[in-house]
Formats: structure tokens, sequence, C-alpha cells
């Protein structure tokens, strides 16, 4: 396929911090993180909501520490999860320190909230000593008291002004291995801060529209004001902050990030609405397959078009596209091309290991030339 350069999207530069195993920032793909709604002291609970986090693809964890009970179990999390878990904090510095003490890869929290000076020195000490960075965590409903005095209330410049008074504390203290976020569930107001504090900076940035809502709403807003920071290059990682499950904000946000070519996770459907013209249940067949194919991790996109008004098109650019025929019968294309005939009772099933093969092709074919890439080059032979 040739090369589109109205696709290509100029990322912001910025500095990359390591948030555990996972590089955040620079040339690092843009990862994608939820946070458990779990009690954090039921580890066992937890962990289990994070490993169902895992299985969606999720890079990064966050889990709240309000207590010690939290931190005290975090040990056990962290031991029996493979994401980086982020540690929450809000205010109490020591539950930083033993966060970082039991194995967290990064600390969420503001260092001016936190108290004195050598409370701060303290945290960056732990930070430093067990490897963790930190998220800087502006939030429009939290921001200090004297900048709403000043601004009147939350406004992009107060937010980025928190934002820069917290990271200054932390250069300060010689720390530089952190992230900021500057968020809000406005949506005006969250885009303008972001884009003033990517102005301002080079540091990574974690994005979220936060307190975005339920499922519907909350993915709505959230694709709205990410999708258009992610546009302009802003952005090295985010959350779908939703009043849902934690995997559903996973989905989201790979969905996100796929839909403007910025990372590929899985299959993508392209699919029509359906109307009149239909000639199988197209929504009934998306929603089957939507099912049957989230455990494909595999980069791939498949067509599914009722009719044959836009279908053979759509299939073109796809890999594998399957276009609504008369009397039951409808048309398979492969590589863009049409390839067979499928009636009505075998599509979905016919779909499923179709893709589950392509996907098989594509993994081999992946693995074979990073094997390639590797192999040593013979030495030439003495003439």
């Amino acid at each position: 396929m040739s090369h589109r350069p109205y696709r290509d999207i100029d990322r912001r530069i910025s500095r990359k911090i390591m948030v555990g195993k996972v590089a955040v920032g620079g040339d690092a793909p843009i990862s994608v993180q939820t946070m458990t709604n779990t009690l954090t002291a039921d580890a066992a609970g937890t962990i289990r909501q994070i490993r169902q986090a895992e299985m969606a693809g999720v890079d990064i964890v966050r889990v709240s520490c309000p207590d010690e009970e939290s931190t005290a179990a975090l040990k056990e999390i962290v031991a029996e999860v493979t994401v980086p878990v982020v540690a929450d904090i809000h205010f109490h510095y020591k539950r930083a320190i033993e966060a970082a003490e039991a194995g967290a890869a990064c600390l969420r929290i503001n260092p001016g909230n936190i108290g004195s000076d050598a409370r701060v020195r303290e945290v960056v000490k732990a930070a430093k000593d067990y490897g963790c960075s930190m998220r800087i965590g502006v939030n429009a409903g939290s921001l200090e008291r004297d900048l709403l005095e000043r601004y009147g209330e939350p406004c992009p410049e107060a937010m980025v002004e928190s934002a820069l008074r917290h990271a200054r504390i932390l250069e300060d203290n010689d720390f530089r291995e952190f992230k900021i976020s500057v968020k809000a569930s406005d949506v005006f107001l969250a885009v303008a801060a972001y884009q003033q504090l990517a102005e301002a900076c080079d540091y990574p940035l974690h994005l979220g529209i936060t307190e975005a809502g339920g499922l519907r709403t909350g993915t709505v807003k959230s694709s709205i004001g990410m999708g258009m920071l992610l546009w302009s290059g802003i952005g090295d990682t985010i959350r779908v902050s939703l009043s849902a499950d934690p995997v559903e904000e996973v989905k989201v946000g790979f969905d996100i990030l796929k839909s403007l070519n910025l990372r590929h996770r899985g299959v993508n459907i392209i699919s029509c609405p359906s109307c009149a013209r239909q000639q199988f249940q197209v929504i009934n067949t998306v929603e089957l397959l939507e099912k049957r194919l989230e455990h494909i991790t595999t980069p791939m996109t498949v067509s599914v078009i009722g009719c044959v008004v836009n279908g053979p098109g759509e299939a073109r650019e796809t890999d594998i596209g399957i276009t609504g025929g008369g009397r039951g019968t409808h048309m398979v294309y492969v590589a863009g091309l049409p390839d067979h005939k499928i009636k009505d009772e075998q599509l979905v099933d016919h779909l499923v290991g179709l893709i589950e093969e392509k996907a098989a092709e594509i993994d081999a074919e992946r693995a074979e030339a990073e094997a390639a890439a590797t192999r040593p080059v013979p030495a030439l032979a003495a003439g």
C-alpha cells in the first residue's frame, strides 16, 4: 500500500523515562494504562483484576494506596503480576516511601502536597533507591488554594502553573524521572491545559479526561479530548477514566490509538451500520466476531459489509473481508481480492477460522523476519 502522508502524526519530542520495564516518552510507543477499583488491601481481588487487565493488553496499572494496609498489600500484588504497578499517593509521604519499598514502579504524587522540604527529600531518596519514577498528577478539582484565589477558578494557566511548580520541586532535588498530567472532566479545559503544558516543558505527558463518566459517555468524552491531543502529537501514555470495568478502559484506550494509526493491537473490524440492502445480519455478526476474536493480539484489519455498494472497496484495504451477496451466499476477500464464497450458516465460524489462520501467518512471518535480522552475516571466503 502506498505511503499516505495525511495519516502521519508528528509526535511531540519528549524525554524518555521508565515505568518499571515500560518506556514512556521519547520514541516509545504510547502506553495504555488503567486503574483498579478494588480495595488495594484485598490483595487477591486486586491481583485478579490486574490479571484481567493484563489479558486485555494493558501496559501499566495504577492502584490507590490511601493507608498502610494498602501499601502492605502492594508487595504481594507486585510479585504476582507482570505489568508495572503505579502507587497512587495523595498527601501522606510515608505511604510513598512504603510503596517504593514494596516494589511500585512509579509513584503518582504531587510533591508540593506532602509537606516540608525534608519530607520531599525522603520521598525522592526512596524513589531513587528503589528505582521508581513519578507522575505529577494535577487535577482541576484539587488545585492549590493560592492558585484558585489568584485565578478565580480552575483554568489552563492555573493547572500548568501547578504542574510546573511541582516539577521544579523535583528538579531542585535532582530528580527528573517523572511524567506529568493535567486532567479535568471538562474536555475544553483539559485539552487547553495539555496544549499549554506541551509548549512549556519536554517531560512525557500522561493524558486523561478525568471522571469522564460511564462506558458510553466516558468513551465519547475521552475520545474527543485525547483524540484531539494525540492527533496533534501530544501524549506519551493514556488512561481512559470510566465508571466501568478497568478492562473496558484498556479496550477503549487501544481503540483510540488504533483509530489514529498510533498503535495496533488485535483485530480492527470495519463494519457498516447495516440497512435494507444488507444480505446478512451485520450487527449480530460483528458482535459475535468481536467476542470470539478477543484472544487475537496480532494487528490486522477485517471488513464486514452487508452489501456490494461499499463492500468490495472496503475489502480491498483489509486483510480479510466479507461482502453480502444474494440468496444467502457471500463473497470472502483475502488480501483485498475476491477469493471464495460462503453460505449464511458458515459465516461466523468460517471468518473466525480464516482470521486465526491469517494471524498465525503474520506472526510466523514476523518471527522469521526478526530471526533473520539477528542471524550473523557469514564471513566472505578468502580469495
